[in-house]
């Protein structure tokens, strides 16, 4: 009996003696170098990536304005003289577009024999007046000049030169309209020329 107590007890030493040792052969695993490089590069990879998603998504620029060819502005006749009489544009009724004087405007002195003219307003209506000087002068000098008259009025013009002149008259108002015209006159120097203008003709006197 003692026997086998000495046994369990040398037994129980010995298992716990290999318990120990199995234990104490147990050494820390060590890091390998390649495999502590390896976590910190996924490490590394890991915050960029988050870093990156948690960034704003860029917005791309608006796009620029693309060039494209303008059109060349448009003709405005040069302005006319000032004066106490006030203009108007001429109304678009010379037929043959090709004519260069059509927009043209008078300069405010012109060069040559000056006439004197009457144009006298026998409508009862305020009318608007184009005096349109053709292209027959010397020096080449053509356009027209606008005029305001008031009803049963008239005006004089002492600073045109000789040439041969058209004439429109018209009513502005739409309920009233009516425009007229002289044809053509070929006005000198000799004497005054009068034109009478009504609701159906302007006559020479």
């Amino acid at each position: 009996m003692k026997c086998f107590s000495n046994l369990t007890l040398i037994l129980t030493i010995a298992l716990l003696i290999s318990s120990c040792g199995a234990r104490a052969a147990q050494a820390t695993p060590t890091a390998n170098a390649v495999d502590i490089q390896s976590t910190a590069a996924a490490l590394a990879f890991t915050i960029v990536a988050q870093t990156e998603t948690a960034l704003p998504t860029a917005t791309p620029p608006p796009p620029t304005a693309t060039i494209t060819d303008t059109p060349a502005p448009t003709f405005t006749p040069l302005p006319l003289p000032a004066s106490a009489i006030t203009l108007t544009p001429v109304p678009n009724s010379n037929s043959g577009g090709e004519d260069p004087c059509v927009n043209k405007v008078l300069p405010a002195t012109l060069q040559g024999e000056t006439v004197k003219i009457r144009i006298n307003n026998s409508t009862k209506a305020a009318i608007a007046l184009s005096v349109y000087l053709n292209q027959t002068t010397s020096q080449g000098v053509c356009g027209y000049r606008t005029y305001n008259i008031d009803p049963e009025q008239f005006v004089v013009i002492n600073n045109l030169v000789e040439g041969c002149y058209t004439l429109w008259a018209w009513n502005p108002d739409p309920k009233a309209y009516f425009i007229v015209t002289n044809g053509t006159t070929c006005i000198d120097n000799s004497d005054a020329w009068v034109f009478d203008v009504s609701t159906s003709s302007i006559k020479l006197r």
